[in-house]
C-alpha cells in the first residue's frame, strides 16, 4: 500500500524534486497561496519521476509495452533508415506519453541489444508524424529470442529535453527490463516483425504489462 502511494523514484528525478522543494519554500515565505502552488508542483514532479515495479508476463511469444500512455498508431511501415532498415517492412506501434504518465521505458522482449543510436533533433509535439524523423530520438535494435529484429525508439516531445539511455550495446535483456526514460512529454515507437498486434488506437498501455503483440 505504501509503495503505491509513494512509489520508487527514478534517480533522474532527485535533483528536480530538490529544486521543486526549494521553490516551494521560497513561495511559502512570500505567502501561503504561492506555497500551495509550490507544494502541488513538488507533488507533480515526484509522481512524474516515479518508477513503480511492474508485473511482467515473461513470455517470449508476446511483446509488452515499452511505455505508459495512449496507443496513437498501429501500422505497417518501412524500417528506420537510421538503422539501414528502410528496405525492410515492419509493423509499428506508437505510444504517446503525456506529462502525467510514468516515463520510464522498458524492453518489449527478451534479447540482445545489437545497436543503440542517438539522433539529435527538434522538440516538436511527439504525437505528430514528423516527430519520428525530426525530433531528438534514441534507437535500440534488439534481437529477440526468435531471431527477430525489434526496434524501440524513444522520441523526445514538445517539453522533453533529455533522453536517458540506461542500456549498453551487446547487453542481454529480460522482457520488461528498464532501458531508460524520457523527461517530460514524449513518445515511444516499437517496430517489430513476425508478431500480430493485440492493441488498437486509443487504448491505454502500461509499460511492461500491456501485451502489444503476439507471435
Amino acid at each position: 500500500m505504501f509503495s503505491k502511494i509513494f512509489p520508487k523514484i527514478h534517480t533522474e528525478g532527485y535533483k528536480f524534486i530538490v529544486i521543486a522543494v526549494f521553490i516551494t519554500i521560497i513561495f511559502l515565505i512570500i505567502n501561503n497561496f504561492l506555497g500551495l502552488i509550490g507544494l502541488l508542483l513538488t507533488i507533480w514532479v515526484y509522481y512524474f519521476f516515479r518508477d513503480p515495479e511492474r508485473l511482467i508476463i515473461g513470455d517470449d511469444s508476446y511483446l509488452v509495452s515499452p511505455a505508459d500512455g495512449e496507443v496513437i498508431k498501429v501500422e505497417e511501415v518501412d524500417g528506420p533508415k537510421e538503422l539501414n532498415l528502410e528496405n525492410k517492412k515492419f509493423k509499428k506501434i506508437s505510444i504517446f506519453m503525456n506529462v502525467f504518465d510514468c516515463h520510464v521505458n522498458r524492453t518489449p522482449c527478451s534479447g540482445t541489444v545489437e545497436e543503440i543510436l542517438y539522433k539529435p533533433g527538434k522538440f516538436l509535439n511527439a504525437s505528430l508524424d514528423k516527430a519520428s524523423e525530426d525530433n531528438e530520438r534514441n534507437y535500440y535494435k534488439i534481437k529477440d529470442k526468435h531471431g527477430n529484429d525489434i526496434i524501440v525508439v524513444q522520441i523526445a516531445g514538445l517539453v522533453a529535453r533529455r533522453i536517458v539511455c540506461e542500456t549498453n550495446k551487446n547487453q542481454d535483456l529480460n522482457q520488461g527490463d528498464r532501458i531508460g526514460m524520457i523527461r517530460f512529454g514524449s513518445r515511444a515507437d516499437v517496430y517489430y516483425e513476425n508478431y500480430e498486434p493485440l492493441v488498437k488506437v486509443g487504448q491505454t498501455a502500461i509499460s511492461g504489462e500491456t501485451l502489444l503483440a503476439k507471435s
